[in-house]
């Protein structure tokens, strides 16, 4: 069912939205830079962290990035001992990228203890169907930003 939105209410939900996008940018390049890494860089490793191990073609094709810069984003975090490389066991030239876990929790973890605690006083604060309709909208507003990402990714 398909709900008529006013187009200025429309509006107001995507000027929030852009913000709140902004907002994040902003914050994630802040935390980035107390870390000694780049924005872009503390996203993959995010992205590597929640993924586990992976090879640089896959990391490539799931992030849209060329080889090239996968190992140049790879370089800067095994320099950091954020990752290390490992050879596959049944293949020598396949390069698996592991994720130091321990490491990155000891750099991150207290540059995200304030946003940790406010946003669980956040959440304490919605109702468990609020809380459900945002998780609705989340949900969703990824699957959308996935589509549009796969379809830019492989045009």
């Amino acid at each position: 069912m398909t709900k008529s939105l006013d187009p200025q209410d429309l509006q107001h939900f995507r000027a929030i939205s852009r913000q709140y996008s902004d907002t994040s940018i902003l914050m994630h390049e802040a935390i980035a830079r107390k870390a000694g890494l780049s924005g872009t860089d503390h996203k993959y490793l995010g992205l590597l962290m929640e993924k586990g191990e992976t090879t640089a073609g896959e990391l490539s094709r799931l992030t849209g990035l060329t080889t090239g810069a996968v190992t140049g984003l790879i370089d800067r975090l095994e320099k950091k001992k954020l990752v290390k490389r490992q050879f596959d066991k049944d293949d020598r030239r396949k390069v698996i990228i592991v994720p130091n876990t321990q490491n990155t929790m000891k750099l991150l973890e207290p540059l995200f203890a304030e946003l940790q605690e406010k946003t669980t006083n956040l959440i304490s604060s919605f109702s468990k169907s609020e809380i459900q309709i945002v998780e609705k909208y989340f949900l969703s507003a990824i699957q959308v930003m996935s589509d549009v990402t796969n379809h830019l990714n492989h045009e």
